[in-house]
């Protein structure tokens, strides 16, 4: 393996990095592609000096190498870095073209939803979380409870958990929303149902009787010493709550917090959402992606997460 030290090169990296970042994508996204594009380049023989040294068959060369002992999403992934990164280089004049159309990458294959089995693991999960457990060191049900109902009843992912601020509620009553800063940066509102939005109202006056009132930018999720949660104790959250409710032969491998966000969309299938309300709840939709994207109208939207009958457990809780 001949590592690059080509200033010339990261620095065009850097610049590209820049112009991404005003699409305000996440900073796990922005570390994606770099680490993307310096394993590949690191992975290029004989070592390019400049960009125009990347040609087609070097190119080609250091992708095999990569997807050697890689995953094809993974080798998919760092495909589409590059071919962002020399798009960039057209736009920019740097290149005279995008040598990309000329490297295979893997043929992707649509991604299988991964419930939570079982028809009433949802219920079963919610129910015994919402009871405080005498053998935690100090039990927080109401904090346990919004964890999970985030994914279940508004398909959040983790990222976007972690990202929620105390003001991302709002709305009037009957009308609640949840503004959401999707993956890629790309913002969501999405309607919440009565019991998921007083699911968010038991949790904050939890959280004021521990800490104190917080202020609408305070993240909104956070540990038992009133600091935000981060992704480790997030995913260690949800493995003790399915641990508590006795679910884990329920959980397909490998999910965890997914397998929440994955039964949300599939509940919202089995009880009549059309795809184009799937989507744009679960902020998959997009023009770029999507040719048969319908735009639907929030009462749609709202009787779609209405029809979720995993929100009429919080509902009884309430």
């Amino acid at each position: 393996m001949v590592l690059m030290h080509d200033t010339g090169i990261g620095t065009y990296i850097d610049e590209f990095l820049a112009a991404r970042a005003t699409r305000k994508p996440s900073v796990h996204t922005l570390n994606a592609y770099r680490r993307d594009l310096m394993l590949v380049l690191q992975l290029a023989e004989p070592a390019p000096l400049t960009v125009s040294d990347l040609s087609p068959r070097v190119l080609r060369s250091a992708f095999a190498r990569f997807a050697a002992d890689r995953a094809p999403a993974s080798v998919s992934r760092a495909w589409s870095s590059w071919n962002a990164f020399f798009t960039f280089l057209v736009t920019e004049g740097v290149v005279a073209g995008n040598p990309m159309s000329a490297v295979d990458k893997p043929r992707t294959v649509p991604l299988s939803p991964k419930p939570l089995r079982g028809e009433d693991t949802p219920e079963l999960l919610l129910r015994t979380v919402s009871t405080a457990d005498e053998r935690q060191r100090d039990p927080w049900p109401e904090r346990d409870v919004l964890v999970l109902a985030l994914a279940l009843c508004a398909g959040l992912r983790l990222s976007e958990m972690l990202a929620l601020r105390v003001g991302s509620v709002n709305g009037r009553d009957g009308e609640r929303r949840l503004e959401v800063s999707g993956k890629g940066g790309r913002p969501r509102s999405v309607p919440i149902d009565s019991g998921l939005d007083a699911a968010v109202r038991r949790y904050l006056e939890a959280r004021r009787a521990r800490f104190g009132r917080a202020q609408p930018t305070a993240p909104l999720l956070v540990d038992r010493r009133g600091v935000a949660l981060q992704r480790g104790g997030l995913q260690y959250l949800v493995r003790s709550c399915y641990r508590r409710a006795g679910v884990g032969d329920r959980v397909p491998r490998g999910a965890q917090l997914h397998a929440l966000r994955h039964t949300f969309a599939t509940r919202l299938a089995e009880d009549g959402a059309n795809a184009s309300e799937i989507m744009r709840l679960m902020g998959h939709a997009s023009l770029a992606t999507s040719q048969s994207y319908i735009e639907v109208t929030a009462d749609q939207q709202r009787a779609a997460v209405r029809a979720n009958r995993t929100n009429r457990v919080l509902r009884e809780l309430a």
